[in-house]
């Protein structure tokens, strides 16, 4: 049986949490891993370990995305490495997670295998999941399954996390028969074969170097595409698992990811989707029906959102809104504010003091989406929530008289999901999301069945499946032509004024994989991002590569693009392809900065190929400046090998002169201390430690980070921060 090891850099909650397992002489013992960098040849250090330090086990080496080493031992046993020279500083790690968001239930269930709408399978080609690992024991599963690898534990199993390890997870079964599922259900590619590596562990949580580590094992196993859906709040393209992904894309892996899930405002995207190279995907949401009550005296409508694994809210009549703290609700529905106690609690309690529904609302602004983990199926009301403000709007009216509400539906149009992460990236100013693809309902096995998932998770996989189906029927394509195609050939989701959703939340559009394997033309990268503008007059050029992939001779034009004040093209004017041929053409343009707004300025360019077909080329720059997070990603953690020295990190976008971070208590907003001030920043990843004597006392605390850009602007945001016993 499979022992539960965690990574001494795991920030879970934010000190290393080693588990006790059973050695075969039955003594307790702990071990503990850890993945460490290194200068140098790693082969070298790993000889060197082996040999002065036999009781440390050095479990992988890594050196084709990063230099490292992966070891196990028991904790004590690591601090007599800890001064070692070629150990660089164990930088402290960022957690990411999975990217899928709680369901809300409808009968529109979309099912992986309608996507591919071509004679493929997927066969002969090895997709890397590289997530919570994958119940590879599912007999949807079971055939496709092609080994992998756990860098969690350290070990050739990478099954998902059960419930004596842990909180139990299922995401990455998912999203494994998203791709290749190939029994009752069928994924998109059903022949591919899967390999998973388990990067994420308890709670679908892990760390960068779990998610490098595994990239890397993935590279050196031979996988054709990698998929990740997961990802942090970091927007910047020089992060380390960034960095990592657009090594592997230089290898010719390409690399599908999750775009995020914290849209809908621009900026969202996190890494590694804002790697340059990465396939980064969006969320298209389905035509759904949505419930929400009415209420008839004041025409009030309140949106639901219904909880993940809650009885679907299928109310027939009018029911009366009660307050609920304990009392009998009998045939009401009952009206809770959430707080610590789990939901799931919440609405046992009012099924049974009698309640027909149980609503919760936000304790704080703005709408949240919860789940019920219901195992013994003894909850049987339907569940939802609600935004704060609606809530207090129910309780002022349900105080004093009968608050009768009734349940309607309202059918959605094909949008953009809310919660798909928007670009562009900072720093670089790329444009992102890639593509977008079907995100909301997706039904996809999990252990021991099957369920429905939304999220860019659940869309990322459908793209890396229409990706195995292009590979098998172009095995001779590069990488550059399997995800121009790609991009290519996308079509435009637009809005119900028939516009166009901004390149920023749709990338080139929703993937058509049928089209993509047939296309006469391949785009290298269309989608066109001109950078930051800052002079006050400025012509910015990009070299655009098109390939005639047709058996006969092609003619393109670009459309005039509107006329636009502060902008003006200069586009290539009619030119021909022959058969196989490719051209790299220049595109200009040039802006006059003070005629412009500041900001974000986006739009399409559009090609024609013989008046036959037509390519939009989505463009994007930033005029002097913008609303993106000039902060972002500050973590605090106990640095590896050591009981008394934390390290931080903190990631800046622009240029700046100092940072401090200063600790309120979050209760009274009281000012406590100032943890830190450094005039020593830089963009991109700042960071750097202290002791543990510098420290306030333990417990919760309010973190502000305050930055003064070289501009003189400050800058500020917040974040919770933890101080451990």
């Amino acid at each position: 049986m499979r022992r539960l090891l965690i990574t001494l850099t795991a920030i879970i909650p934010f000190l290393p949490l080693p588990v006790s397992a059973l050695s075969q002489s039955g003594q307790a013992e702990t071990e503990e891993s850890v993945i460490i960098e290194v200068d140098g040849n790693p082969a070298e250090h790993k000889s060197y370990l082996s040999t002065y330090h036999p009781y440390i086990d050095v479990v992988a080496t890594y050196d084709t995305l990063f230099n490292g080493l992966a070891l196990k031992a028991d904790p004590k046993r690591f601090e007599n490495i800890e001064s070692l020279d070629f150990i660089k500083a164990v930088h402290p790690v960022t957690s990411y997670e999975t990217q899928s968001e709680p369901l809300i239930q409808t009968e529109n269930s979309v099912i992986p295998s309608a996507l591919n709408d071509t004679s493929y399978t997927g066969k002969g080609v090895q997709v890397a999941v590289i997530d919570t690992g994958m119940d590879y024991e599912h007999p949807d599963l079971v055939k496709n399954y092609a080994g992998g690898y756990d860098v969690v534990d350290l070990d050739d199993d990478p099954m998902e996390t059960i419930a004596s390890e842990g909180m139990p997870t299922l995401h990455g079964t998912h999203v494994a028969g998203i791709i290749a599922a190939d029994g009752e259900l069928k994924g998109v590619a059903p022949d591919a074969a899967i390999r998973a590596y388990r990067a994420l562990g308890p709670g679908g949580m892990g760390t960068s170097v779990q998610v490098i580590a595994a990239l890397e094992q993935a590279v050196d196993d031979g996988a054709d595409i990698i998929n990740l859906s997961l990802g942090n709040t970091i927007n910047g393209p020089d992060f380390p698992t960034s960095a990592a992904v657009n090594r592997a894309a230089a290898l010719g892996v390409p690399v599908v990811i999750a775009n995020g899930n914290n849209g809908p405002g621009n900026w969202t995207i996190g890494s590694p989707a804002t790697a340059a190279n990465a396939l980064s995907v969006g969320a298209v949401s389905n035509p759904q029906t949505v419930p929400y009550l009415y209420e008839t005296m004041h025409h009030k409508n309140i949106p639901l959102t219904e909880m993940e694994g809650s009885t679907p809210w299928k109310l027939d009549k009018s029911y009366d809104v009660e307050v609920f703290d304990g009392q009998n609700v009998q045939g009401k529905i009952a009206l809770m504010e959430r707080g610590e106690t789990p939901f799931s609690d919440m609405v046992k309690q009012a099924q049974d003091s009698g309640a027909v529904a149980a609503i919760i609302y936000n304790h704080e602004q703005g709408s949240f989406q919860g789940m019920i983990s219901d195992r013994d199926d003894s909850i049987q009301i339907p569940a939802a929530s609600i935004s704060r403000k609606n809530g207090e709007w129910l309780i002022q009216n349900a105080q004093n008289n009968h608050l009768y509400v009734k349940t309607k539906y309202e059918t959605t149009e094909q949008t953009i999901a809310d919660f798909s992460s928007r670009g562009p990236v900072t720093v670089n100013w790329n444009l992102k999301p890639d593509v977008s693809a079907p995100g909301t309902n997706v039904l996809s096995t999990v252990p021991n069945g099957y369920q429905e998932l939304q999220g860019t998770s659940m869309a990322a996989p459908q793209v890396t499946g229409a990706m195995a189906l292009l590979m098998e029927a172009h095995p001779e394509w590069t990488i550059q032509e399997l995800m121009g195609a790609i991009k290519t050939t996308a079509k435009r989701v637009k809005n119900d004024h028939d516009e166009p959703f901004d390149p920023v939340i749709q990338g080139t559009g929703e993937i058509q994989p049928q089209k993509a394997i047939n296309t006469p033309t391949v785009i290298d990268h269309p989608l066109l991002s001109f950078g930051k503008i800052t002079e006050y007059r400025k012509t910015k050029s990009l070299d655009l590569t098109i390939e005639n992939k047709s058996d006969k001779q092609q003619t393109y034009t670009f459309s005039t693009p509107k006329k636009q004040k502060g902008m003006s093209w200069d586009l290539p004017l009619s030119f021909t392809l022959d058969e196989g041929e490719t051209k790299k053409l220049p595109i200009k343009l040039t802006i006059n900065s003070s005629q412009i707004d500041e900001g974000i300025h986006q739009g399409w360019l559009t090609l024609n190929q013989d008046n036959d077909e037509q390519y939009q080329l989505p463009y994007l720059f930033v005029n002097q400046s913008a609303d993106y997070p000039k902060a972002m990603g500050f973590d605090f953690t106990l640095k590896p090998f050591s009981d008394d020295t934390y390290a931080y990190q903190l990631y800046l976008t622009d240029p700046a002169e100092s940072i401090d971070v200063m600790l309120y208590d979050p209760d009274t907003l009281m000012y406590e201390q100032t943890l830190l001030q450094s005039s020593d920043v830089d963009v991109g990843l700042n960071e750097g430690q202290m002791d543990q004597s510098e420290l306030p006392k333990p417990g919760q605390y309010l973190a502000v980070i305050n930055v003064k850009l070289k501009n003189g602007q400050m800058e500020s945001y917040q974040t919770e921060l933890h101080i451990p016993e």
